[in-house]
């Protein structure tokens, strides 16, 4: 078994920046349906929720970088809430190997920051 972790942290404000002045182009190119119908549930707190899981796809893509090439899209990195609020991904696409994903959010007023945990088979 081979672990690989991913973390990122982002400024709030700069993915809030994002959609205010770019707006229905940027939620969709870098978030799926899915994704936005639950950050637009969180209301006030919505930004926080973009930009947790804007940190979980870089994250994500740190530690699944060395099988995967640069075909993939950022919609291809899905972060979604079980029924319990935990959150998980899905991938839209396989790579060959990997076992298990499971990613961790958390945010304050000023930062949002994810780490992703990828467990690969030894090969």
């Amino acid at each position: 078994m081979k672990i690989v972790n991913g973390t990122d942290i982002v400024e709030i404000s700069r993915i809030r920046n994002d959609i205010e002045q770019i707006g229905e182009r940027f939620l969709n190119k870098i978030y799926t349906e899915k994704e936005i119908e639950y950050c637009e549930s969180k209301k006030t707190q919505k930004f926080q929720s973009y930009a947790a899981r804007f940190a979980a796809k870089e994250a994500a893509y740190k530690a699944l970088s060395s099988k995967i090439n640069f075909k993939y899209c950022w919609k291809d990195f899905e972060i979604l809430n079980n029924e319990d609020g935990r959150p998980y991904m899905n991938l839209h696409f396989n790579i060959d190997g990997l076992e298990e994903i499971e990613v961790s959010l958390s945010h304050c007023k000023e930062y949002a920051v994810a780490n992703v945990v990828a467990i690969y088979k030894e090969s």
